[in-house]
């Protein structure tokens, strides 16, 4: 079954495993270290979040190191952006009407 970005983020900790590695770049068991889960759970995770490609593997001798996919969160952005203007639409006519009211009280 083929995931999509949004199904990988719904995941409390796939998006604290994102928060982890988007500091620096990690190995599954340094990662898995910052949670009270097995390494097979945290594997599970890493795995859904490079099948979504937020995450990307580099090997680096024996280890495999996961760091974030930019690119792919930018995704996600721009999604939100859609909201973002939708709330800033919304707060900045409340504080209009806000100010509005407040004239009115001082009458």
């Amino acid at each position: 079954m083929r995931r999509d970005i949004f199904q990988a983020i719904a995941d409390p900790t796939r998006r604290a495993i994102i928060t982890l590695i988007a500091i620096q770049a990690m190995t599954p068991n340094a990662i898995a270290e910052n949670f009270n889960s097995t390494r097979q759970a945290i594997s599970k995770h890493l795995r859904i979040l490079t099948e979504c490609e937020i995450v990307k593997q580099e090997q680096q001798g024996r280890e495999i190191y996961y760091s974030l996919e930019v690119e792919k969160m930018k995704e996600i952005d721009k999604w939100l952006e859609q909201f973002r203007n939708i709330w800033e639409t919304n707060f900045n006519q409340l504080d209009v009407l806000l100010a509005n009211m407040k004239k009115q009280s001082k009458k």
